[in-house]
């Protein structure tokens, strides 16, 4: 239940189109509505200025329908993350309007257009094309989010002429989210080439001696250069969170 729902359902009420009955029955659900399988909250947006948006991962498709469900009733727009390819096909033939970013491995689900809220462009960067469903993850996010993304793949310090080409690129974003495994050693460069905030991905991408992202994670923690912090492994989800806050006007 975000700002404008509730600002349609009070005009509604002064106007005389909408009794004062009926708005109180569709704010008993504020804070949370008990659906039986989740405490879904309605009251997110309002506190956070970010809707309720569903880890998809652990979930029954069953489960995400009915989360959708009584979220869509409240008007909102309905991000899934961590979606794979065979619960999505059971949630898009229950909402045929939602779309399956399949590289992302998220849902969307948009009844009302994004309000633009960022300031400048979120720049998504992956080392490599292997971490790209994790920098995807976090462009649909941050795009979710009402912000102007644009994104560079595979300029992993392995071949760094790539990425110093993207300079300009660079120094125009407003945040950086950074998404990198192997030796995690991305970060640390681009916090060095820019005056914006640097948001570190570590990525389970690597050999055996990566620990599935643990090396890159660690790597990202002990960095030389100023202004980067990390998120946990494979989290574009939250880098992208952090950097809409980061953004917003």
């Amino acid at each position: 239940m975000n700002k404008e729902f509730l600002k349609t359902m009070l005009k509604s009420v002064r106007q005389g189109e909408l009794s004062i009955d009926d708005a109180l029955q569709s704010l008993r659900q504020l804070p949370f509505q008990d659906i039986g399988c989740a405490q879904v909250d309605h009251h997110r947006h309002l506190r956070q200025g970010m809707p309720e948006m569903i880890f998809g991962e652990g979930k029954t498709a069953e489960q995400i329908v009915a989360i959708i469900t009584a979220m869509a009733d409240r008007n909102g727009n309905i991000l899934v993350t961590r979606l794979d390819s065979e619960k999505a096909k059971n949630v898009v033939r229950a909402f045929p309007a939602a779309h399956y970013h399949a590289e992302a491995r998220c849902l969307t689900l948009v009844s009302l257009p994004s309000e633009p809220r960022g300031r400048g462009t979120i720049l998504v960067v992956s080392a490599g094309t292997s971490d790209i469903p994790v920098a995807a993850e976090a462009l649909v996010t941050a795009q979710f989010l009402g912000n102007q993304v644009e994104q560079i793949y595979d300029v992993g310090v392995a071949g760094i002429h790539r990425l110093l080409a993207r300079r300009e690129q660079l120094a125009a974003a407003a945040v950086i989210i950074v998404v990198a495994g192997m030796e995690g050693a991305l970060p640390s460069v681009v916090g060095g080439l820019v005056d914006k905030p640097v948001i570190a991905v570590p990525t389970s991408v690597g050999y055996g001696a990566s620990f599935g992202g643990i090396a890159a994670l660690l790597g990202m923690l002990n960095s030389c250069a100023a202004g980067v912090t990390v998120v946990n492994i494979d989290n574009g989800f939250g880098a992208a969170c952090a950097a809409s806050l980061m953004n917003r006007i």
